[in-house]
């Protein structure tokens, strides 16, 4: 019987496929931080196999016949960056109404030079928690195509928040008829807008507890979503095997986020002593964005940020800086969440530096930014070291990042997934 020219090709193809060679990349540095212990390793050698990472060793060993040498004297070698709170299709600049300038589609299209600036910045891992129009799915979809550079994004897509609150429309009058998406008001709609984000393309669920410090009307402190709503979501979020993220500033926000389940709980501004006590006896994760404070007051004025925003984050910051260093003195697990979108995104790094001012330990902060992040999102297995059977995700740096972690600012190599984003 003759093959029919299609089902040759295919059988040609096939065939072809098993005799491929594996593409890999032999990376050689002068220094290897392991972020799990604060050791470091001298003249490391990391080998890269189609993305994954199978040995790391030291210079001398065997390199794979055919393998792409990457040398970098005089760089010190970490794990690619996660930042867990990220409004990748935002933008600083237009902020307020100054938004309104644009048409709904020019956010996803900056998204795309937002994304290139983070992969650069050395965060090949994002968590991106808030996002209208699925424009962070969108993106996620781009970038795993190769159609556009970028990090992994674990996309939320809209946050879920109660009429009224936070993530909410509240900008506008009642003329408008302005309402987000993601409005609901009982445990049943909470289920269903988990079931209808899921079926779009969220990977994580994010709601808002509380009142906010970038809404209108209302107060960060605020609990905005009852119990029993912020349970049901959580219980439909994790039967679709999804992790769920609180935004809640309010200590009555954060102790019913954290009593319903949620994994991680957002700003945390205002945390009590319960709260604190409630995360250590759960293993709820603080993901608490304590730089971004800075750069509203110095430049979000100009941005179009309205004087009430701009009071509002007066108010709360100091507060957090210093919860945040009580709840980490305390030992709750810290993840790296810098709400970029309200700073530029690619200075992801500069909250590094706030952590270590406000009582961590480069290492501390470098970990919540690595390992700790990468244990939150469920995916020990895949980013967060540099370890054999993760992706080839690196991040290098001039010097050591456990006396400096302002060196992770100015990166001069990343690699995502063993390819070169960025090199000496």
């Amino acid at each position: 019987m003759r093959l029919t020219p299609l089902f040759a090709t295919l059988s040609l193809t096939a065939l072809l496929a098993g005799q491929v060679e594996a593409r890999t990349v032999a990376v050689a540095a002068d220094r290897l931080v392991d972020v799990a212990t604060g050791k470091e390793t001298d003249k490391p050698l990391v080998i890269i196999t189609d993305g994954r990472i199978t040995a790391v060793g030291h210079q001398g060993d065997a390199i794979p016949s055919g393998a792409e040498r990457v040398s970098l004297p005089g760089v010190t070698l970490l794990p690619g960056l996660i930042d867990m709170h990220t409004h990748i299709s935002s933008s600083p600049l237009f902020s307020g109404y100054n938004s309104l300038l644009f048409t709904d589609s020019f956010w996803p299209v900056i998204s795309t030079a937002n994304a290139k600036a983070t992969l650069e910045a050395g965060f090949t891992t994002i968590r991106n928690v808030g996002s209208d129009r699925y424009d962070d799915v969108g993106l996620q979809q781009a970038i795993d195509a190769g159609f556009v550079p970028g990090p992994r994004i674990i996309p939320a897509s809209y946050a879920i928040g109660a009429t009224g609150g936070h993530c909410d429309s509240t900008f506008f009058p009642p003329s408008m008829d302005q309402r987000s998406p993601a409005v609901i008001d009982s445990p049943d709609e909470g289920r269903r807008m988990v079931r209808q984000l899921h079926k779009y393309g969220a990977q994580v669920i994010k709601i808002c507890a509380t009142g906010g410090v970038f809404s209108h009307g209302d107060t960060p402190g605020a609990q905005q979503m009852t119990a029993d709503e912020i349970k049901a979501i959580v219980e439909e979020a994790h039967a679709a095997g999804m992790k769920v993220a609180a935004h809640a500033h309010g200590a009555s926000g954060i102790t019913a986020s954290i009593r319903a389940g949620v994994d991680t709980i957002e700003h945390v501004s205002l945390v009590d002593d319960e709260g604190i006590k409630l995360a250590l006896q759960t293993g709820a994760y603080f993901g608490m964005d304590i730089y971004n404070t800075d750069y509203t007051q110095a430049e979000g004025k100009k941005n179009g940020v309205l004087e009430e925003n701009l009071q509002k984050d007066r108010d709360i910051g100091l507060i957090q800086r210093q919860n945040y260093r009580k709840a980490l003195k305390a030992g709750v697990k810290m993840i790296y969440s810098t709400d970029a979108g309200v700073y530029p995104h690619g200075t992801n790094a500069r909250q590094l530096e706030t952590m270590v001012e406000w009582g961590a330990t480069p290492l501390q902060a470098i970990q919540s930014a690595t390992v700790t992040s990468a244990e939150a999102l469920g995916q020990s297995g895949d980013v967060g070291q540099v370890a054999v059977g993760r992706y080839g995700d690196l991040v290098g740096v001039k010097g050591d990042p456990l006396k400096d972690v302002t060196l992770l600012q100015h990166p001069v190599f990343v690699m995502k997934g063993g390819e070169t984003v960025k090199r000496p």
